[in-house]
């Protein structure tokens, strides 16, 4: 989190990825150094040790939210199913 702050106050476009354990914290770190809108993409919990194809599995379906919080369409704490699938490239 703090990270991706540093970096966003640089202007550098930024997304950090918090399990939904951790969000409370994330937020109150974002809220702390005064960019309570940084993006947040929540990530289910536990993610480390799940195995490749249930990393895979996140991937995709945090890629949209990702995508979307990077060209500025939605920012703050961000759950992934809120966000519109991005179409596939042909």
């Amino acid at each position: 989190m703090r990270d991706g702050i540093a970096f966003a106050h640089r202007g550098v476009p930024v997304v950090a990825l918090l399990t939904e354990d951790f969000s409370p914290q994330g937020d109150f770190v974002a809220r702390a150094y005064g960019m309570p809108d940084v993006p947040r993409v929540l990530l289910p919990h536990p993610v480390a040790g799940t195995g490749l194809e249930a990393m895979r599995g996140v991937a995709r379906k945090i890629c949209p939210a990702v995508l979307a919080a990077l060209k500025g369409e939605v920012v703050g704490r961000i759950r992934p199913e809120t966000v519109a699938p991005v179409a596939a490239a042909v």
